[in-house]
């Protein structure tokens, strides 16, 4: 005879199972079978508008096989206010109908030798998604799903204070990608000289009165990508890693996951105040287009692109009217085509929509700054500010934003562009002021290809813009009521450890020898970044190095790279560290040829450098400067930025948008 099954035990065993799981799991913020989403411990602005999912899981084989795959399609779930009467979901939201129960299943692999031996766990799945809703009270709420029985998963959520005074009547938020302080360290010595040990100039960022630090891990990995990382800036709720504006879900659909309201959705419906974003990466990237964007994959270009000028489309939900300034490379996504969503030629819808189109620096800067403002500058990443203006040679690529077979050279940088979204903004948002994103993408993107000297000049880059925007903002005598703050998204683990002389590394045959060209601790010398070469001018200014290429360069590195060759010098092309043969990634021999080899670190199918679990810095001045100092979670940045701006109301606000469309109250 078979003993009789324990329900218990075998629920016990597989929330373990789930709970030591590491490289993959089931479900990453539901370590049992009943998933509440927005899942436990997260926090809420009064009024931010969100949507909740609850799931139930059946796991059909594998070690967590449960009730032979039959999912509780009765479940039921309910909510409760610092220990109150517990109420239906519908009930408490006054939802006035149940939504309809969603199933479908998926797969995944419970670890490294379930995904070598091809042995996915099949999961079926029960759902009910409740949209577009908010928590108006501050206070602790507990959410507590129903399932299997007498089974429960309870989640509780926070409610933060209430703040609806407007402190700061403008936000600039500068992002530096993958920024930090190592790296900020580095740049200020490039460009900065000293004098026995003393610098004789600094960076803009050395200026700034309030200096803390942001951690930046994810809802379920301690490693984090721009996507989830720009919106826990965005939205002060953390995500999955690849997913914008949503908590991630375990549906076929990645534009049904549970969204969250941003910072500008929120600024829009409120105030009505205009709002920008500036990027040198592609506009469809992830940090510029989580301020609209929401998607559990930000690999869905074209959607995004059309929900930020349209606003989500598949649910009711905030519209921001779109951005009033719109600066980028990523032509990609609005010349009609394979590109575009639905082909359409995005240029073109936006144009419907009253907007001026830019397509070279010389166009942008003449635009009117009381129209809105589109300028796409390029196809992908505009070209790094080392390439445009050390080796502009490097510049000859096929990248012509109208999709022509021919270069982009009127360029913009990032101090251009940024310059122009705020003269646009300023106009644009009147009393209502304005909220501006600038990000200096390539800091990231080049650390990734583990060239250092064009990741620091587009820091450089960075903070010369930094220093132009606080005098533009003098000029426009705005400076004091706006709130400035520079950070980033994410970190690398980059760090400076000596110095190489790289005549000496040259002359080296073999490549143990050529390591003895680093010298470190005495023998580091001093910067000759900083010191004129005869025959040498960049035109650059005072912010930038007088000589990218001297014969002592820094010896710097990373903590996580592939395999690779180095030599530490400057390379007069972008570094392609690595090439692919059969899947994974070796040494580009053609790559830093005269350096010696570095081991990697990391699987041998990553052929870049990742991030690292470094907190990274955040500079503030202007209103509510004092409150960013310390050390606190990414989310936080968001929740700062939101009480200086009155976002946090007891009510739903929707005045902003109808001050904006010209219709008065009511929600678009």
């Amino acid at each position: 005879m078979l003993p009789r099954l324990d329900l218990a035990a075998v629920w016990l065993a597989a929330t373990a199972s789930v709970a030591s799981a590491q490289t993959y799991r089931r479900f990453g913020t539901c370590p049992s079978l009943g998933c509440v989403i927005p899942p436990d411990q997260q926090d809420f602005l009064p009024g931010q508008e969100f949507d909740i999912r609850f799931e139930v899981h059946a796991p059909k084989n594998g070690s967590e096989a449960f009730n032979n795959g039959v999912p509780d399609e009765k479940f039921t779930a309910t909510i409760s206010k610092d220990g109150g009467r517990p109420r239906s979901i519908a009930e408490f939201f006054k939802i006035r109908s149940e939504p309809s129960l969603e199933k479908w299943t998926f797969s995944w692999f419970e670890d490294l030798f379930a995904e070598d031996a091809k042995t996915p766990s099949v999961v079926n799945v029960a759902s009910k998604a409740y949209r577009r809703v908010a928590l108006y009270e501050p206070g602790t709420y507990t959410v507590t799903l129903n399932y299997f029985s007498g089974k429960k998963t309870t989640a509780e959520w926070t409610v933060r204070p209430l703040a609806t005074k407007k402190k700061a009547k403008n936000v600039i938020f500068f992002i530096g990608d993958g920024m930090t302080t190592n790296m900020i360290t580095a740049a200020r010595l490039l460009a900065h000289k000293t004098v026995n040990g003393k610098y004789q100039t600094l960076l803009s960022l050395d200026d700034f009165p309030v200096l803390g630090h942001q951690m930046t891990h994810s809802i379920d990995t301690f490693i984090t990508d721009s996507a989830n990382s720009a919106s826990a800036l965005y939205t002060g709720h953390k995500s999955t890693v690849n997913a914008l504006g949503v908590y991630a879900d375990t549906s076929p659909d990645p534009q049904d996951d549970p969204k969250v309201e941003t910072i500008v959705e929120m600024l829009f419906r409120i105030w009505g105040s205009a709002w920008g974003a500036v990027s040198t990466a592609f506009i469809a990237d992830a940090t510029p287009i989580a301020l609209s964007g929401h998607s559990r994959l930000r690999s869905q270009y074209g959607v995004l692109i059309d929900q930020t000028l349209n606003g989500v489309q598949n649910y009711s939900w905030t519209k921001t009217d779109g951005p009033d300034a719109y600066f980028g490379g990523g032509a990609d996504q609005f010349i009609a085509g394979p590109g575009s969503y639905q082909g359409k030629d995005y240029y073109a819808e936006f144009a419907k929509k009253g907007y001026s189109v830019s397509l070279n620096k010389t166009s942008l800067l003449s635009a009117p700054n009381d129209k809105k403002a589109l300028g796409i500058f390029c196809k992908n990443n505009l070209p790094v500010w080392i390439d445009r203006h050390i080796f502009p040679e490097n510049l000859e690529i096929n990248n012509d934003p109208t999709g022509a077979a021919k270069p982009a050279k009127d360029l913009p940088g990032l101090k251009e562009m940024t310059l122009k979204a705020v003269d646009i903004l300023h106009n644009r948002g009147g009393k209502e002021g304005f909220f501006l994103m600038s990000e200096a993408a390539s800091i990231d993107k080049q650390m990734h290809a583990l060239d250092y000297d064009r990741a620091l000049g587009d820091l450089l880059e960075l903070d010369d813009t930094v220093r132009a925007t606080i005098e533009k903002l003098k000029k426009l005598r705005i400076l004091d009521d706006t709130l400035i703050i520079v950070s980033a998204d994410h970190g690398h683990g980059f760090d400076v450890f000596g110095s190489s002389d790289t005549k000496y590394a040259e002359a080296q045959e073999d490549e143990r020898s050529k390591r003895n060209a680093i010298g470190v601790y005495q023998n580091s010398g001093l910067s000759q970044y900083t010191e004129p070469k005869p025959g040498v001018s960049y035109g650059t200014g005072a912010n930038f190095p007088m000589n990218w290429d001297p014969r002592y360069v820094l010896a710097a590195g990373v903590g996580a790279a592939p395999d690779r060759r180095e030599d530490f010098g400057i390379g007069a092309t972008p570094r392609a560290p690595t090439t692919s043969r059969g899947g994974e990634a070796y040494v580009n021999d053609k790559d830093r040829p005269n350096g010696f080899v570095v081991n990697g670190t990391l699987p041998t199918s990553e052929s870049q450098g990742v991030h690292s679990l470094t907190d990274v810095p955040v500079y503030a001045r202007g209103p509510c400067q004092e409150t960013f100092g310390g050390t606190y979670s990414n989310i936080d940045v968001f929740y700062k930025i939101a009480n200086c701006l009155g976002l946090a109301h007891g009510r739903n606000v929707t005045e902003g948008a109808g001050k904006r469309h010209g219709k008065g109250k009511g929600r678009d």
